[in-house]
């Protein structure tokens, strides 16, 4: 049984550099390609995005451009909620080059049942996937 503090990271390698894998994903228009579990659509509205998601439009920020490779965002799916979303791209050092690990923490959001959560992580695994493929092609 899961408790409503849970928190999971998820992660996939990818085999490409970390800059170019940072460079793609923290593109936003990037995510329809990538996420198809977040989003369908995205669109600018000034700062934020708008992303079409299953349950209707979300509105999202993203960390600004940095070094460090942090792709965090922020989900909100009705005014005043904001959901935090971790994420990293790290270096990965292999016998046959540089590859990429991409980490993501997924929160267990308060009242979140647990088939809810579970979905959640399966969907989340499933978007990481996608972002291996896409970029190893």
């Amino acid at each position: 049984m899961l408790n409503k503090n849970d928190s999971r990271t998820l992660g996939v390698y990818i085999a490409r550099d970390p800059d170019h894998v940072y460079a793609f994903a923290a593109a936003p228009e990037n995510l329809p390609l990538w996420a198809p579990g977040l989003c369908s659509a995205v669109r600018r509205d000034g700062a934020e995005w708008i992303v079409q998601t299953p349950a209707g439009e979300m509105h999202l920020r993203f960390t600004g451009s940095n070094p460090f490779r942090v792709l965090d965002h922020w989900v909100s799916p009705e005014p005043g909620v904001e959901i935090h979303v971790p994420m990293r791209v790290l270096s990965h050092a292999m016998p046959a080059g540089t590859g990429s690990e991409v980490i993501l923490t997924l929160l267990r959001q308060p009242g979140m049942s647990d088939a809810s959560y579970a979905e959640d992580i399966e969907l989340v695994q499933q978007d990481l996937q996608r972002l291996k493929e896409v970029l190893e092609r």
